[in-house]
């Protein structure tokens, strides 16, 4: 580790496999799922029935004061819920206000309250809405509530790129690091958009999975048989800091995030470059920044929804960099957290370097992977020491972003391939 790296020293979350990192991380590793069954209740239309989802394991209103969490969106509760915990888990840096910073991406915002006050307008008019619903369901919201809850003041960030937005917040807070204008940064992403319109939004545009029967294996990353992605909620924080300022201060680093990438594949608004150009230039710069080749990445963490044109493009992305490549998909388990998924499989690929162990991907088995999908998807938990693992996160609109991480302490380097 260098002076001029930038680490990671705390790490929060609240997703559909737990109500934080410990939780999400047992469950992940055991094969578990925390896709649920029937989460509209049907929402007053047939269409809409048996609609399988990621809710996240646990309410985050009841995890926050309840004056506090009656004036929050969901989005932004379990925002805070996750800052709280990557907050404590960095021990609590002091640092100069004007030092620290706040980047929390979103793909949507506050919708649920968007939705929610224009059924009151609509039924008890004008005067029944509420006067809170502006700043709860504004995309920014939970980067400010970050930042008045921590007094970071150098500067409150909101990316909004879709599926790739929670990655992109953590490249951007580097940036603001390697930049010099922050010691320390909150970073992550966080979303909750479970709602009709958006099930019925996805599923007319044929995104969504289709699978029958069990629906803890309706996401299917890679799969033969996959049919789409599923819809999930929750949100990860990570703490990220100068290595010179986490040295100086005696943190604990778990992992440095050695490189960021982000390119635009020019493309379309919704499918990705089928030759994967775009997925192929943000993992290279990627490696660049980090300055690594691509043989020293122990494995990839793959975007993966489970849609059938998503997962082609990013095979033959990862192929064109790595070759055959290990890699494995979180959201087989986790759902899609679209805004919020980049930084939760951040956290994810932080885990799975500082402590030497390639993450299962539920529902397939070597059989089953896609005949004309030539990688090595990991679907038992492996044990192998990372010497760094890097992860992508591809959003609507052709928006990239791979980021790499290595260890905090110096790891013997491991393999991508067999």
């Amino acid at each position: 580790m260098q002076q001029n790296d930038v680490v990671v020293t705390g790490l929060g979350a609240i997703t559909p496999l737990g109500r934080d990192v410990a939780s999400t991380w047992t469950a992940l590793l055991s094969g578990e799922s925390g896709i649920r069954g029937d989460v509209l209740g049907g929402a007053g239309d047939d269409e809409l029935t048996g609609v399988a989802a990621g809710t996240m394991a646990a309410d985050p209103a009841e995890l926050l004061p309840p004056v506090q969490a009656r004036r929050l969106d969901r989005s932004q509760q379990a925002a805070l819920v996750a800052a709280a915990e990557a907050w404590a888990d960095a021990g609590s840096p002091a640092v100069d206000p004007e030092r620290l910073a706040a980047v929390i991406g979103t793909g949507i915002g506050g919708v649920q309250t968007l939705l929610r006050e224009d059924d009151i307008r609509e039924t008890s008019g004008a005067r029944r809405v509420s006067p809170r619903t502006v700043p709860m369901l504004m995309p920014n919201a939970a980067a400010a509530l970050i930042s008045i809850a921590y007094g970071a003041r150098a500067g409150s960030y909101t990316p909004v790129s879709a599926c790739s937005s929670g990655a992109e917040a953590i490249a951007l807070g580097a940036r603001l690091i390697r930049a010099g204008e922050a010691d320390v940064v909150i970073a992550g992403g966080t979303e909750a958009a479970i709602a009709p319109i958006t099930v019925a939004g996805f599923r007319q545009a044929r995104s969504l999975s289709h699978h029958s029967g069990d629906p803890a294996s309706a996401s299917r990353p890679f799969a033969a048989d996959r049919s789409g992605f599923v819809l999930a909620e929750g949100s990860a924080v990570i703490v990220l800091e100068s290595a010179e300022h986490a040295s100086a201060r005696g943190a604990r680093v778990h992992a440095v995030l050695a490189g960021a990438g982000i390119s635009a594949d020019a493309h379309h608004v919704t499918a990705p470059a089928p030759d994967g150009s775009g997925q192929v230039s943000a993992m290279r710069k990627a490696l660049a920044q980090a300055g690594l080749e691509p043989e020293q990445i122990g494995h990839v963490n793959a975007h993966a929804t489970g849609t059938e044109v998503g997962d082609a493009a990013e095979a033959v992305a990862i192929t064109t960099v790595f070759g055959r490549a290990t890699v494995t998909a979180p959201k087989a388990a986790l759902g899609h957290l679209f805004g919020a998924a980049g930084a939760i499989e951040a956290l994810i690929a932080v885990l799975s370097v500082e402590n030497g162990v390639i993450p299962p991907t539920r529902n397939l088995d070597r059989a089953g992977v896609d005949a004309d999908i030539d990688l090595d998807v990991v679907t038992q938990r492996r044990d192998l020491p990372q010497h760094a693992v890097l992860s992508n996160s591809f959003g609507f609109g052709g928006q990239n972003v791979s980021l790499v991480f290595t260890p905090g302490r110096r790891q013997p380097p491991g393999r991508i391939s067999d």
